[in-house]
């Protein structure tokens, strides 16, 4: 059984490590992935902000007159 014990305790450390880095691994597809969704939607509201300033524009509403 004294055999055995080293050999497990290798094992258990390469599982963990293993784990380790899959953990590390679906981390950074997912921050990859929420960094895009947020570019996206500053986008989408950058390009929102625009139309509301050119609707207002068109109906002859100053952007300042909002802030007072």
């Amino acid at each position: 059984m004294a055999d055995n014990d080293p050999q497990s305790a290798r094992d258990l450390s390469q599982f963990a490590e293993n784990l380790l880095q899959q953990l590390q691994e679906n981390f950074q597809v997912l921050t990859d992935k929420l960094t895009l969704r947020m570019d996206e939607m500053g986008e989408r509201i950058n390009d929102l902000e625009n139309h509301v300033t050119g609707l207002m524009a068109q109906a002859g509403i100053e952007t300042e007159e909002l802030t007072h």
